[in-house]
């Protein structure tokens, strides 16, 4: 995506953590992790909730895995020989086909919210690191003024809600998962926050 800087300062601190841990899904799940995201995730602590257990163990895969080993299990899980394991997309998810109707309803709205592919992406707008991405820059503002709450809803109800979870599930259970099954477990329990709060939302 072309992400402007930061401007935004009305943005609770709440939100920030919640736009941090969408930077964080999208940045493990767009390419495999090098030393320093390893050592990152690695040096993450949890707490005794759901979502703190999630990170707990993410940290604790991160410890013993090498960037070699994460590039071995993004590739077989993603790109693999033709496909990977798993297609990230929500046109799959939601249609059984790459390229469909969902991508099209995206594209829409990622025009009138003035959020642009950059051009050495190649990949599909609705893969999943990409909309991790682009509800973190709505979050705080990066491509205009931060989103409102009922906003927020509307696009994650629109084009994550709908799929994701069921993705972070297919990638906890993945034949080839070892870290990423760690990533699957914080990705559905966050989806499962997101959702509650979404629903506490009026409208």
């Amino acid at each position: 995506m072309n992400i402007a800087s930061e401007t935004a300062t009305n943005v609770t601190a709440e939100d920030r953590l919640r736009a941090d841990f969408y930077n964080f899904l999208g940045l493990l799940l767009a390419g495999p992790p090098d030393q320093i995201v390893l050592d990152q995730v690695a040096a993450l602590s949890g707490d005794s909730t759901d979502l703190g257990q999630a990170i707990g163990g993410m940290a604790r895969v991160a410890r013993v895995t090498r960037p070699a080993a994460a590039e071995r299990e993004f590739n077989a899980l993603f790109i693999g020989l033709g496909r990977g394991e798993l297609l990230p997309y929500a046109s799959y998810y939601l249609t059984g086909f790459l390229n469909e109707k969902p991508l099209a309803q995206l594209r829409g709205d990622m025009a009138a919210r003035g959020i642009t592919r950059a051009p050495n992406v190649y990949e599909p707008e609705d893969n999943i690191a990409s909309l991790m991405e682009m509800m973190a820059g709505m979050i705080v503002g990066r491509f205009g003024a931060p989103a409102t709450l009922e906003d927020q809803k509307t696009f994650w109800m629109r084009h994550i809600g709908p799929w994701a979870g069921h993705f972070f599930s297919d990638l906890e259970a993945a034949e080839h998962s070892v870290l990423y099954a760690s990533v699957g477990t914080a990705g559905r329990v966050f989806m499962e926050i997101e959702r509650d709060g979404f629903r506490m939302t009026a409208g």
